[in-house]
C-alpha cells in the first residue's frame, strides 16, 4: 500500500487490458431491446432503463442464479448480424473506457439455435471485432468457452473449432458455466487437444467452488491463466505453485460480490494476492450483468482495497503482460505503456 490515490478520470484514461469479458454478458441494453424487437422476442422490461436495471444481478443467491440472466441475452444472439453488431459495439465501449486490448469470450455452442454453425458464430464475432479495431484502435481477440454442464464431447468439438481459428483471432480455449457438480477434469481431453495445437488455456475456477476446482484447472487441464481464482487462497501450497509459475489471475471484483464468492469488496483477496506478488489483472466479467466498466473495477480496487495509482499501474501492466498474444506484440504494448503510465504518475 501507499502512494497517492487515483481519481476516476485518471483511471479512465489509464491504458488498460481486459482479459475476462463475456460477449453475451456485455450487450448494450438498447441493443438488446432492438434485437429482441426485430426477432419478435419478449423481454423482462420494455424500455432501456428498465431492462438495464433488470439485467444487473444485484441480488443473486449464487453463481448459478447470476448465470440465469444469460438466457435473456443469448436469445437475441442467434444470427451472424447480431453477433457482429454486439462484438463491434463492445470494442467501441471498451475503447471509450481506456481499454487498449480486449479478449472477448463466449460460448458459440449457445449461438447455433437459429441455424448458425460454430464456425459461423466465430466468424461473425471476429468481423465485428476487426471492424471495431479499425474504427477505434482497441485491439480485440476471442476466447471460446466450453461449458462445464454440457457433455465433454461438445467441449472437444469446440476445441477443434478454436484450433481451426487460432490464426484468425481466436487465442484461447476456456471452460465456463456452473462449477459445483461439473468438474473440469471431465473436459480434460478438450484441453489436451488445445495444448497439442499450441492454443492457450484459461479456465473459470475457484468462483463457484473451492480450491480443488482450481487444482483441477491447473494440473488436469493445464491452465495458463485462471478466471477468478477467488478461493485459491484456501490451498496455500497450490497458491504458491500458481505464483511460482506466474499463472495470471483474472480478477473480477464486482461479479465476485454479486455471486457471493466474497461477501464484500473489502473481503476480496485481490489485495492479498497483489501483496504477495501474484500476477493479478482486473476485469469486468460482464459489463451488463454486473453494471460495471473496467474503470469502475479499478476504482473499486482503489476505494475498497486501498490501491494507489502506482499499484494500479502495475495491475494494468500485468494485464498486457498476461495477454494471449505473441510475446513480441505484448512487448511492444508494454513498451508503449510505460511512457503513458509515467505521464499519469502511475509508475512504480
Amino acid at each position: 500500500m501507499g502512494g497517492r490515490p487515483p481519481t476516476r478520470e485518471q483511471l479512465r484514461v489509464l491504458p488498460k487490458a481486459e482479459l475476462h469479458c463475456h460477449l453475451d454478458g456485455s450487450l448494450r441494453p438498447s441493443t438488446l431491446l432492438e434485437l429482441a424487437r426485430e426477432a419478435g422476442l419478449s423481454l423482462p422490461a420494455t424500455d432501456v432503463e428498465g431492462l438495464r436495471d433488470y439485467m444487473i444481478a444485484r441480488n443473486a443467491r449464487d453463481l448459478e442464479e447470476y448465470l440465469s440472466r444469460f438466457s435473456v441475452t443469448v436469445s437475441v444472439m442467434q444470427s451472424a448480424a447480431a453477433l457482429e453488431r454486439i462484438a463491434h459495439e463492445l470494442v467501441a465501449d471498451a475503447a471509450a473506457d481506456g481499454v487498449r486490448y480486449i479478449e472477448i469470450r463466449y460460448a458459440p455452442t449457445l449461438n447455433t439455435r437459429g441455424g448458425l454453425t460454430l464456425g459461423d458464430a466465430v466468424e461473425a464475432s471476429l468481423r465485428g471485432i476487426e471492424r471495431g479495431t479499425r474504427e477505434y484502435g482497441t485491439v480485440g481477440r476471442v476466447i471460446l468457452c466450453a461449458l462445464r454442464n454440457l457433455p465433454p464431447g461438445r467441449s472437444l468439438d469446440l476445441a477443434e473449432v478454436a484450433v481451426a481459428f487460432r490464426h484468425r483471432g481466436v487465442v484461447a480455449l476456456d471452460l465456463a458455466g456452473p462449477e459445483r457438480g461439473f468438474p473440469a477434469r471431465d473436459h480434460a481431453e478438450a484441453f489436451a487437444y488445445a495444448r497439442r495445437h499450441d492454443l492457450a488455456i484459461t479456465i473459470h475456477a475457484g468462483e463457484g467452488d473451492g480450491a480443488d476446482s482450481v487444482r483441477q484447472a491447473v494440473h488436469e487441464c493445464g491452465a495458463n491463466r485462471l478466471g477468478h481464482a477467488t478461493r485459491l487462497e484456501e490451498d496455500p501450497e497450490l497458491a504458491q505453485y500458481v505464483n511460482d509459475r506466474r499463472i495470471a489471475l483474472e480478477i473480477c471484483l464486482t461479479s465476485n460480490v454479486q455471486t457471493r464468492a466474497v461477501p464484500s469488496y473489502q473481503a476480496h483477496p485481490l489485495r492479498r494476492y497483489f501483496d504477495r506478488g501474484m500476477v493479478v489483472a482486473l476485469n469486468t466479467d460482464n459489463r451488463l450483468m454486473s453494471g460495471t466498466t473496467l474503470t469502475d473495477e479499478y476504482w473499486h480496487a482503489a476505494r475498497y482495497l486501498s490501491f494507489s495509482l502506482a499499484e494500479l499501474g502495475s495491475v494494468a501492466r500485468n494485464g498486457f503482460a498476461a495477454a494471449f498474444l505473441p510475446w513480441e506484440e505484448r512487448r511492444r504494448m508494454l513498451d508503449g505503456l510505460e511512457a503513458q503510465l509515467a505521464a499519469l504518475g502511475a509508475t512504480r
